[in-house]
Parts: structure tokens; C-alpha cells; sequence
């Protein structure tokens, strides 16, 4: 199991103290130093059952300034939505958990972590 976390948000700290009482062993990406690629934000929506704009933090300075609130959410402007993700990795919505079955779970909330810890 992994979590990609930002040490500075209280969702991903939770979810940290969450794994921790359950004793679960997991690894931590702090995905804002150890930036995913391309390729492994594909591989994570795949494992999520969602597309690149569901885990984008679309109120961020950095949204705005790419405009993504006009952006096409269709096929055709999805490997657009992942390069955003990729070249500006704040709009990654977080934490995410990589679950030990394929899965994965956006773990803003315990009853998600616990899910994933369900897997």
C-alpha cells in the first residue's frame, strides 16, 4: 500500500495517524518532491475508476491560471487534464491510497481510509 500524501494538509495527516493506529504497513509518496509522471497518474485513475479532472483541486491558484474551469472533460482532453497533473502536482486532490488489491481510494475521509485498509 501506498499513500500520496502533502505533509502540510490535515486529510493526509489524518489519514498517516489513521494507518498508523491500524498498524497497516504502507509506504508514503510525498508526491509533491517525488512528482509523478504521466504514466503513473494514468495508472492511478485507472486503479481510482476516475478521470484526471475528479482528482483535480480545481480552486487552486494554479487551476486558475491555467483556466482549468473552461477545459473539456471528454476523452479527447483527458491526456491534456493528466500533463496538467504531472507539470503542476498541487492540483493532485490528496491523499491517495494505492490499496494492496489494485484499487486505489481518494482518503480524504476515515471511513475511505478504512476502506482501503478493507482491500
Amino acid at each position: 500500500m501506498e499513500i500520496w500524501i502533502n505533509p502540510a494538509c490535515s486529510k493526509c495527516r489524518s489519514a498517516v495517524s489513521l494507518l498508523d493506529a491500524e498498524g497497516a504497513d504502507y509506504t508514503v509518496r510525498r508526491y509533491l518532491e517525488d512528482v509523478p509522471s504521466e504514466d503513473e497518474i494514468r495508472a492511478v485513475l485507472d486503479r481510482l475508476g476516475l478521470e484526471p479532472w475528479d482528482i483535480t483541486r480545481t480552486r487552486e491558484a494554479a487551476a486558475k491560471e491555467l483556466g482549468l474551469g473552461e477545459w473539456a472533460r471528454d476523452a479527447g482532453a483527458r491526456d491534456r487534464w493528466i500533463t496538467a497533473l504531472a507539470e503542476h502536482p498541487g492540483l493532485i486532490q490528496r491523499p491517495i491510497i494505492t490499496a494492496d488489491d489494485g484499487t486505489a481510494v481518494v482518503a480524504r475521509t476515515e471511513e475511505a481510509v478504512r476502506d482501503a485498509l478493507s482491500r
